[in-house]
C-alpha cells in the first residue's frame, strides 16, 4: 500500500501558490465563492463567473461532442426523484461517508480526505478500523485547530432530502439513476437493438461533509455521464475494440499500488490478456474517457488510471477504474469513473417497480443487459485546467498568464482598435460582429494597447486582433499570438480562416 506522504515544503508552497491563484480565479471571474458571499456564504455552492462559465461551457461541449460522435445521444431527467427509487438504488440506506470530530473544537470532517489530503493513498477503501489507526499512526490532526481526533467514526447521510406534495423525496446525487429508469422508453427509441449508448449533463447533489478544495468537492455539482446498455455475451464482440487496442494507457493496477510502484503504460490489448480489463467493451470505455482528457489539453504524464482495490470496488461491478489528474495545488484528483456495473441496477429498479426492464435477443431469449458506465464531473476538470494552465509570474519575469490549450480557451479573440479614433472603431466593430458569428470574441477599446494585451492573456485568449492606421489602406490587421508573442499581419477578409486553421 501506497503512504508517501505529501512534502512538507512542497505543501507550504502550495498554500503560498493557493493564495494568488484564488485571487487569480476570483478577479478573473472564473469561480466565485462559497455563495452567497454578501451573506457569508454556505459551503459548497459556488457561481462560475463570465470567464468560468465560458470555460465550463467549452469542457461540457466537448464531452457533448465525443459521446456524439460515438453514437451516444443525450437525455435530460429529473433531479428530484421519490425516495422509493433511492431506496431501490442503495442510496437511501448506503450513501454515506464516514466522518470523524475534533475532540477539541468540535469540527466534523470526512475521515478518508483527511487521509488523502495529506498521504498518496486511496483511503476509500480502507475499514474503519485501519481509517482509525492510520489517522492516529499518522498523527493526523484538525486542520482547523491543530486538535486531535475523537477515536470513533460515524456515518452522515450523503442524501439531499425534501418533500414532494407530502411524499418523501430526494435531489438526484448523481444522474446515472435517472439515465436508467427510462429504460423501456429508450430500448423502444432505439428499435429494440443493443448496443445503445446515452448520457446526461445536469445538476446533482450531495451533502458533502466539511467541503473544501473549491469546487472539487461541492455539494451542487455538474455531472456528465454516459450509459452503455450492452448484451452481456455480446461484451468481448466490440468491433471498436480492434481500432483502439494498440492504444497505450497509463494503468496503475491495485497490485502496483500496493507494491509503491508507479503506472505502467501499457496497451490496451495486452492489459486484456493480463486480465487487467474485463472485455473488449469495458476497455474501448476506458479509452474512450481517457482520450477526452487528453482531448481537453492536459499533458498524459498530468494522468493516471487507478484501478479500484477488490475492498474499494462496489459488490456488483465487474470492473472500476478511475482517470486521476495531478493538479499543482491538490495533488491527484479523481475526474472521471469508468464502470462495468453489471445488471445490478436495472434488476434493482425491476424488483422495485414491478416493470421488467429487459431485452430480447434474437432467438427469443429474454436477459437483463450489463450497463457500462463513463462518470464524468465537468466541475473537476474545469477547475483542473485553471490549475494546470495558470502561470504566476514574478515581477521580473512579467505578468501572470493563463497558458490554456487553445482549443479550451474561454475566449478565442480579442479585438482592439489601435485608439478610439472613430474610423478605427468602426473598422474594429465591424471584424467583432464578423468574427462573433464563429468564436467567443471580446472587444476592449479601454487603457493603453500593452493593458489591453495583459488583459487579454490573463483571461487566456489565444489571439489579439488590433486595427491600426494602416487597416485603412491595407484593409488588414495585426494578429498577436498568445504564447509566442510573435505579430502576424492579417488580411480582414482571411482573418475567419486564419483563426480557424490555429485553433485545430
Amino acid at each position: 500500500m501506497v503512504v508517501k506522504k505529501i512534502d512538507a515544503d512542497n505543501s507550504a508552497k502550495v498554500k503560498l501558490d493557493e493564495s494568488a491563484f484564488i485571487s487569480f480565479v476570483q478577479e478573473s471571474g472564473l469561480i466565485w465563492g462559497p455563495e452567497p458571499e454578501i451573506y457569508g456564504g454556505l459551503a459548497g455552492f459556488y457561481t462560475y463567473g463570465p470567464l468560468g462559465k465560458l470555460l465550463k461551457n467549452k469542457v461540457e461541449n466537448s464531452v457533448r461532442h465525443v459521446f456524439n460522435f460515438n453514437g451516444f445521444r443525450e437525455l435530460e431527467g429529473p433531479t428530484i426523484m421519490p425516495d422509493r427509487v433511492w431506496k431501490a438504488s442503495g442510496h437511501l440506506g448506503t450513501f454515506s461517508d464516514r466522518i470523524i470530530n475534533c475532540s477539541k473544537c468540535n469540527a466534523v470532517f470526512r475521515a478518508d480526505k483527511l487521509v488523502e489530503e495529506k498521504f498518496d493513498v486511496s483511503a476509500d477503501g480502507f475499514s474503519d478500523s485501519k481509517l482509525l489507526d492510520f489517522i492516529k499512526e499518522k498523527k493526523i490532526n484538525c486542520p482547523s485547530c491543530s486538535g486531535r481526533f475523537n477515536d470513533k467514526l460515524e456515518r452522515q447521510s450523503l442524501m439531499m432530502k425534501t418533500k414532494v406534495a407530502g411524499q418523501d423525496a430526494s435531489l438526484r446525487p448523481e444522474t446515472a439513476t435517472v439515465t436508467y429508469l427510462p429504460f423501456v422508453r429508450m430500448y423502444q427509441y432505439f428499435r429494440k437493438k443493443l448496443p445503445f449508448g446515452v448520457f446526461q449533463i445536469g445538476k446533482a447533489y450531495r451533502n458533502e461533509i466539511s467541503p473544501r478544495q473549491s469546487v472539487l468537492r461541492g455539494r451542487e455539482f455538474t455531472q456528465a455521464e454516459g450509459q452503455l446498455f450492452i448484451d452481456p455475451k455480446e461484451k468481448d464482440n466490440w468491433d471498436r475494440f480492434e481500432i483502439v487496442k494498440n492504444e497505450h494507457l497509463p494503468l496503475w493496477d491495485y497490485t502496483l499500488q500496493d507494491a509503491e510502484k508507479i503506472p505502467v503504460l501499457m496497451s490496451l490489448e495486452n492489459a486484456l490478456k493480463k486480465k487487467l480489463v474485463s472485455t473488449k467493451a469495458y476497455a474501448w470505455c476506458l479509452w474512450l474517457a481517457y482520450m477526452q482528457f487528453r482531448r481537453f489539453g492536459i499533458p498524459a504524464e498530468r494522468l493516471r488510471i487507478r484501478q479500484h482495490h477488490p475492498n474499494e470496488r462496489a459488490f456488483y461491478a465487474a470492473d472500476a477504474w478511475d482517470i486521476e489528474v495531478k493538479t499543482n495545488n491538490y495533488g491527484w484528483v479523481e475526474v472521471c469513473g469508468v464502470h462495468d456495473r453489471t445488471d445490478y441496477d436495472l434488476k434493482q429498479h425491476s424488483k422495485e417497480s414491478g416493470v421488467a426492464l429487459e431485452a430480447i435477443r434474437e432467438d427469443g431469449t429474454r436477459f437483463v443487459p450489463h450497463i457500462l458506465e463513463i462518470a464524468f464531473g465537468t466541475d473537476r476538470p474545469t477547475y483542473a485546467l485553471i490549475d494546470l494552465f495558470y502561470e504566476k509570474k514574478s515581477e521580473d519575469d512579467g505578468k501572470t498568464v493563463f497558458k490554456i490549450p487553445y482549443s479550451m480557451a474561454p475566449i478565442s479573440i480579442s479585438v482592439f482598435p489601435l485608439m478610439k479614433k472613430d474610423e478605427l472603431v468602426e473598422i474594429a466593430e465591424g471584424i467583432y460582429n464578423n468574427l462573433s458569428k464563429d468564436f467567443i470574441v471580446d472587444y476592449d477599446a479601454s487603457g493603453s494597447i500593452g493593458k489591453r494585451y495583459l488583459r487579454s492573456m490573463i483571461s487566456g485568449t489565444p489571439f489579439a486582433v488590433t486595427v491600426d492606421y494602416d487597416s485603412i489602406k491595407d484593409k488588414a490587421v495585426t494578429v498577436r499570438d498568445r504564447d509566442s508573442g510573435k505579430q502576424e499581419r492579417v488580411k480582414i477578409s482571411e482573418l475567419v480562416s486564419y483563426i480557424k486553421e490555429k485553433l485545430q
